[in-house]
């Protein structure tokens, strides 16, 4: 889901943040919210990058420094809510022996990410629709979490964290985005789930936190 270039119009953050809130602190609710949601986004997907900058750098900005505090160089990543795939193919590059995984609930946007893969003789970099609530993944199977511009589905992606892994929430225009999740919020969240706050802070229009699962 990214993050206009201009700043997304009120309306739209308006509904970002009634999105980001419920799934923050009520996340039972998401079952109600998650077809609407997903129609949405389903409808904006052709040509999204282009209306909302989606891989410049000013959108990967706060995600690329984010990942320098990642100590480990992670062996498989996953990306939630990866809409069109940028910020799974920025990682991938960051990390080219790592296995990239990159899910969202919109099969427009999945469509879309798949299509800039083409075909991968590796079957390094692979893109699914699924919903971040419910993981096709089975528990600690990942080093690396990713999640841009998207929700807090703090439940699943600790369950899906491996020991020692690390989470990495970056939201790319800063408090202006619309699925803006405050870091205060973020670390109370991950702390129920074992999950140590490492580094927050802004990075050119964006801002990130970097989270570390207890090794276990």
């Amino acid at each position: 889901m990214a993050q206009q270039t201009e700043g997304p119009p009120h309306h739209i953050r308006l509904m970002g943040r009634a999105v980001n809130g419920t799934v923050a602190r009520a996340p039972w609710l998401w079952p109600v919210l998650k077809a609407p949601v997903r129609r949405y986004f389903d409808g904006l997907a052709h040509g999204w990058d282009e209306r909302t900058g989606a891989g410049t750098v000013d959108h990967l900005t706060a995600l690329a420094t984010a990942v320098t505090h990642v100590e480990a160089e992670p062996e498989r990543v996953l990306d939630l809510g990866t809409g069109t795939g940028v910020a799974a193919l920025f990682l991938a590059r960051e990390y080219p022996r790592a296995s990239i995984r990159g899910v969202d609930f919109s099969e427009e946007m999945v469509a879309t990410a798949k299509a800039k893969v083409g075909l991968d003789p590796e079957g390094r970099i692979a893109f699914k629709v699924a919903d971040a609530a419910s993981l096709p993944f089975a528990d600690d199977s990942f080093d690396l979490v990713a999640q841009v511009n998207v929700p807090p589905f703090l439940a699943e992606l600790a369950r899906v964290l491996r020991p020692g892994g690390y989470a990495v929430f970056v939201a790319s225009g800063g408090p202006a985005t619309p699925f803006y999740t405050p870091p205060s919020v973020l670390e109370r969240g991950l702390a129920k789930r074992g999950i140590e706050t490492v580094a927050s802070d802004a990075a050119g229009r964006g801002t990130y936190l970097v989270g570390r699962a207890a090794r276990g």
